[in-house]
């Protein structure tokens, strides 16, 4: 299930990046490897998350994991404190983003969606809650949770309906997280991008259609994400964080 580089002490700080393997998830573990966090890297295939590893300055922890089950949503919670004994940032980065009009999707088609996009952050952030909680008690931390929403959640290009309204979940999501946990010390912030030059963003709009020079490279959005990770945001917390993509 995973493989662990862990040599030593507890670390200081731990995060876990869902959606690890390429794009926003990959070079947000790369950021906070060389902050010295150490980070429990989440996806479907163990490959990619391999690969993510090497790149990685410092302690990872591979966790083949798909959060759009509860298992999967769960199982990366328990296996990331099993192995570091803490957690301090909670990246939900995993998502789809299949793109088609909204009269075609099936139902089955928008239960995935939202059990990627939604329900599995949920879960993960109420899996972690009772430990985020007990770590400010004890120690009087404070834990971020970031979630990537999306430009869509203000404007929804024609395709993206479902996807959009799943991303609006998530900041209402985060919104609420950061009501519910002003007392235990949990913050919550939302960090909404354009178009990023992804094999996702790809899949769904030609260079024709939307230029690579009118998108936004994934380092871009991963550093808003490590920003707020690690307490440098506070006063955006509960928000959505725009991140809009070039003119």
């Amino acid at each position: 299930m995973s493989e662990h580089h862990h040599t030593g002490p507890t670390p200081d700080r731990v995060a876990i990046v869902t959606g690890a393997g390429s794009g926003v998830g990959r070079a947000t573990a790369v950021m906070l490897g060389a902050r010295a966090w150490a980070v429990a890297l989440v996806g479907r295939r163990r490959g990619p998350l391999e690969e993510t590893a090497e790149l990685v300055e410092g302690e990872t922890l591979v966790l083949s994991a798909d959060v759009a089950t509860e298992e999967g949503a769960r199982s990366i919670v328990r296996d990331t404190l099993a192995a570091f004994g803490r957690l301090d940032a909670i990246i939900n980065n995993a998502a789809m983003a299949p793109s088609k009009p909204l009269e075609q999707f099936s139902w089955a088609e928008l239960e995935a969606l939202y059990r990627v996009n939604a329900i599995g952050p949920g879960i993960t952030i109420a899996e972690a809650w009772p430990t985020l909680a007990a770590q400010h008690a004890r120690a009087g931390s404070t834990a971020r949770v970031v979630s990537v929403s999306s430009m869509a959640t203000v404007d929804p290009f024609p395709g993206l309906t479902p996807y959009a309204a799943s991303k609006a979940a998530v900041n209402l999501l985060t919104r609420g997280c950061a009501t519910e946990g002003a007392g235990v010390g949990v913050k919550a912030f939302a960090v909404a991008p354009g178009a990023i030059e992804t094999a996702m963003l790809r899949a769904i709009f030609s260079a024709e259609l939307l230029p690579p020079s009118k998108t936004l490279r994934p380092e871009q959005v991963a550093g808003v994400i490590v920003a707020c990770a690690v307490g440098e945001r506070d006063d955006e917390n509960g928000s959505a964080i725009l991140v809009p993509s070039g003119a």
